[in-house]
């Protein structure tokens, strides 16, 4: 069986995962039958490892995973850490300042870092029921004693891409700030992307973006689609990454990923059958 690319990268919610945290059978069999045609498989989500590592480990996942939009690298069969990047707490107290200047109070939340780092959630901010767990405080001077991935902001007014473009807009280059669901504004460490962990993960397996496939949903996948040699995106993804992407398949509750990947093992042994 032949299978054009080395690695297919996906990520996780909106993609990967449908609605309910699971991942189709059909899929699953799919990225079964690339990887044992010989690609890897990451997964690259913008959620840190306490909040990836139980779904890892439903799926039986061994290798590599990009985790906290491009900070963590993490190996799930070893159940260890390989690379953490971190927030400059002060560059993100000066941002947050520059936004709540223009926009007015905003509503935090933050990642920890480390293997076992939980998401605190201040006064205001939104979760969704039944979600993942975090730990609610009271003092908002608590978020920032212990060293963090990234910094969630909401508003009470504005909307995800609206509290997006006037936070990039006031942060000018102390941070990067990014969209990477409903509900879910970010500010990370400079330069940080889905990309720049990816392409950390590919080298240490010795794979090139040339040799990439990714599949993603959000904003946040922007940079990932534009490391990578080709970007899938979902039929329910965010128009902005439609408009970057290389071809567009089905949603996330449909098998898109799997659409896909079972097109490109089919041609690929119907073209290595017609050279024999």
């Amino acid at each position: 069986m032949s299978f054009p690319y080395k690695l297919v990268a996906t990520d996780l919610d909106g993609t990967l995962l449908r609605g309910d945290d699971t991942v189709s059978e059909r899929t699953r069999a799919a990225l079964a039958a690339a990887t044992a045609a010989g690609a890897a498989h990451i997964i690259v989500t913008g959620r840190a490892v306490p909040w990836t590592r139980h779904i890892l480990d439903d799926l039986g996942y061994e290798g590599l995973a990009v985790c906290g939009q491009g900070a963590q690298v993490y190996h799930a069969g070893e159940h260890k850490l390989l690379t953490s990047l971190t927030l400059d707490r002060q560059l993100a107290g000066l941002a947050l300042s520059k936004i709540e200047a223009e926009v007015g109070p905003l509503w935090l939340a933050a990642s920890r870092d480390g293997l076992d780092g939980d998401v605190l959630v201040g006064a205001g901010y939104r979760v969704h029921e039944g979600g993942l767990p975090y730990v609610f405080v009271d003092d908002p001077a608590e978020m920032w004693t212990a060293p963090l991935n990234k910094v969630y902001i909401q508003h009470p007014e504005l909307d995800d891409d609206a509290l997006a473009l006037a936070a990039r807009a006031a942060v000018g280059n102390l941070v990067d700030v990014v969209m990477a669901g409903a509900g879910v504004v970010e500010i990370l460490p400079l330069g940080l992307s889905k990309a720049t962990g990816l392409s950390l993960a590919a080298r240490r397996l010795g794979v090139k973006a040339a040799d990439t496939i990714a599949f993603g949903d959000m904003p946040n996948d922007i940079p990932m689609f534009g490391w990578a040699r080709h970007g899938v995106a979902m039929a329910n993804a965010h128009d902005d990454l439609k408009a970057v992407a290389q071809e567009v398949t089905a949603s996330n509750e449909d098998d898109g990923i799997a659409l896909v990947l079972e097109e490109l093992l089919r041609s690929g042994t119907e073209a290595a059958t017609a050279l024999h």
